[in-house]
């Protein structure tokens, strides 16, 4: 049988309890496992800390929502990721597992996760109803808006492409202003 002609009923099917056992940096997604590439760029950490840096700044004093950096974020018992930032707003059990979705999550492209951040993950997040879904483009230095469509609700809308301008988040406990010149 050649590669081509597998199908995804095929291949294995995991869940938490087999993720929880594997050695390394994994994602699971619909039951299949992801290696993560090797520690991310120089420039991805960067940038990386320069969004949570700024995203703390900007949600300020709001008392419901805040960033964090990469966190297990479990969508399914068969779908757990690592975006890059989150903001959760509301309160929220810690633990090994973020189980409540975020209202925004950022992903920083780089060559080795760029079509599953473009793709994969876009239809992920935006089936777990996650509001605001940007992705970075760290090359290019453009960050991409994605909001559901409050008409719609299971769709994304292409709020823009932002490199030096502002975008007004509004997040369920607070609005904030985000001012994309200062992650660059």
């Amino acid at each position: 049988m050649t590669q081509s002609a597998l199908k995804q009923s095929d291949l294995p099917h995991y869940t938490l309890g087999d993720y929880e056992q594997w050695e390394g940096n994994w994602e699971l997604i619909r039951g299949i496992p992801y290696a993560m590439a090797p520690a991310p760029s120089w420039l991805h950490q960067e940038l990386n800390g320069n969004i949570y840096s700024a995203l703390k700044v900007a949600i300020g004093t709001c008392d419901h929502c805040k960033p964090n950096l990469p966190v297990n974020l479990k969508i399914a018992e068969d779908t757990i990721v690592q975006p890059d930032v989150v903001v959760v707003c509301k309160p929220f059990k810690e633990g090994l597992y973020l189980e409540k979705m975020p209202d925004l999550v950022v992903e920083i492209l780089s060559p080795s996760t760029s079509d599953k951040d473009l793709n994969l993950k876009y239809e992920l997040y935006r089936d777990a109803g996650i509001k605001y879904y940007i992705i970075v483009h760290p090359i290019d230095k453009t960050a991409t808006v994605f909001c559901l469509d409050p008409n719609s609700g299971n769709q994304y809308l292409n709020m823009g492409i932002y490199t030096s301008e502002s975008y007004r988040f509004d997040l369920s406990g607070c609005s904030f202003d985000f001012d994309f010149s200062s992650i660059w």
